[in-house]
């Protein structure tokens, strides 16, 4: 089963409004991130794409990446709870729900904005080049896990 495309405006609307559900009290039904670094976490994957503040990972972790975890992240297979997270998604400080609403929904709208042809054999920071398909499931399946995360 296909996830639901995060390029197409509906999808993208749809993720949205979960976003604007979310107040600075919103509590997560597992895991031990607060609402304003969950919001920080899901822009990490955003800032890997667009901004230049992630260093690249050397040859050989690039290598174990795309042998071991690209699947797990760009497959339709839904995360399971509690996994770990790799450390440059961890946020170690204190972030302002707002600005970091903000910025997810900017991103989100970029994204669906340049669209899926955009994206077909792009290079990702950690996988190689990856399909539209690739893309799509690891934009999408992200978000909704960390929005059904937080009840929205």
């Amino acid at each position: 089963m296909a996830l639901p495309d995060i390029f197409t405006e509906p999808v993208a609307t749809a993720v949205i409004r979960r976003i604007e559900q979310l107040t600075p009290d919103s509590q997560p039904q597992w895991g031990k991130m607060n609402v304003a670094a969950m919001l920080a976490h899901c822009n990490v994957t955003y800032e890997m794409v667009y901004e230049n503040i992630h260093p690249q990972p050397g040859f050989f972790m690039k290598m174990i990446l795309k042998n071991f975890i690209k699947k797990a992240v760009t497959s339709e297979t839904p995360y399971k709870r509690n996994i770990p997270t790799a450390s440059s998604f961890l946020i170690k400080d204190q972030r302002k729900f707002d600005i970091e609403k903000e910025r997810l929904i900017r991103y989100i709208l970029k994204t669906s904005q340049l669209g899926a042809a955009h994206f077909n054999q792009k290079e990702s920071h950690s996988f190689g080049k990856l399909t539209h398909e690739e893309w799509n499931n690891m934009f999408y399946k992200h978000l909704d896990h960390h929005l059904t995360q937080f009840g929205v």
